[in-house]
């Protein structure tokens, strides 16, 4: 038995509204649950990303129904969206005329195309070809 799919992963903002312009506003992703201060989560295909402020994340549930276990990392984190050649060019078109600099664009060994940016907080963004793990 091995897991099947990520369900979904994390990064970390202290400015929430930051990231939540970022990923809703330029990215289009559709917020699904929001607590001020705490996270904000956004629907991505079948999965979620989920960005939560590292200082919320430190500080046990008070909810004995959801006693979510204390997390949370500090620096720059990573995610990469799967996207086709066209769609990176694309992205790359729309983050820069909205002030996002490309950080990185490249061809990898087996020919798939990747595109680097930051979001606000520093995390590291990437658009890249699913067939890059082929």
């Amino acid at each position: 038995m091995r897991p099947g799919a990520i369900l979904e992963t994390a990064i970390y903002a202290t400015d929430l509204a930051a990231a939540k312009a970022f990923y809703g506003g330029l990215l289009d992703l559709p917020v699904i649950a929001e607590v001020p201060g705490r996270h904000v989560f956004f629907r991505v295909g079948a999965g979620v990303l989920l960005v939560f402020d590292p200082e919320a994340t430190e500080v046990s549930s008070a909810n004995p129904a959801l006693p979510v276990p204390v997390h949370g990392a500090r620096g720059a984190g990573h995610v990469c969206f799967a996207a086709s050649r066209a769609e990176i060019a694309d992205w790359r078109e729309r983050l820069v005329v909205a002030g996002v600099a490309a950080e990185a664009e490249f061809d990898w060994p087996n020919g798939a195309r990747s595109l680097y940016v930051r979001d606000p907080a520093g995390n590291s963004v990437e658009f890249a070809e699913p067939r890059l793990w082929d």
